[in-house]
Formats: C-alpha cells, structure tokens, sequence
C-alpha cells in the first residue's frame, strides 16, 4: 500500500507543479486552488509512505516521478521543447526508479 500511496503522491507532485507554472505567481485563482490541494495531498502521501519506507528511497522515488511527469506535461503542451535527448534522460529517470523499487 504504502508503494501506491508513494506513486500517487509523486503523480500529484506533476500537478502541483504544472499548476504552480500555471497560477502566475499565485494570482490565479484556479490554477492557485490546484496548487495548494495538490501540495497538501501529496505532501501527506509521501509522508505516509515515509512510515513504513525508507526516507531517502521514498523522496527519490516521488521527486522521480513528478520531475518525469512535469516534464512530460510541458513538452506535450508545447511549454517545452521535445527532444531525443530529453527522451532518453527521462527514460533514465524512469529506470532509476523501478531500480529503486526492485532492490527495495
């Protein structure tokens, strides 16, 4: 459970964040809500995944996967620029956190 719970709060670090860039300096009232439910959220689902795993493997795990979502929503949205590289880094990302989960 606390693996899911640790995914899910990773994924709701993307959002948080893509509303972040969104609110324009927390000036919108929309995209400042999001932020601030996102963070809340996801904040408390690291910690409860923090009982049970490791500090350092659950942060590393949930900075992963909102960094590699963030990024993604952005170059799918045409608020960054798409490249191979960028791809491959990304996949790197990903690899490094599945390796985590396996030796874990």
């Amino acid at each position: 459970m606390s693996w899911f719970v640790l995914v899910l709060s990773g994924v709701l670090e993307a959002v948080w964040a893509t509303a972040l860039g969104r609110s324009e300096g927390l000036t919108r009232p929309v995209p400042t809500a999001t932020f601030l439910v996102a963070l809340v959220l996801s904040m408390g689902g690291l910690g409860y995944a923090m009982r049970t795993l490791p500090v350092g493997t659950s942060y590393a795990v949930w900075v992963g996967i909102g960094a590699v979502l963030t990024v993604v929503v952005a170059m799918v949205t045409g608020t960054e620029s798409f490249s191979v590289v960028k791809a491959l880094l990304l996949t790197g990302l990903v690899a490094c956190i599945v390796g985590l989960k396996l030796v874990h």
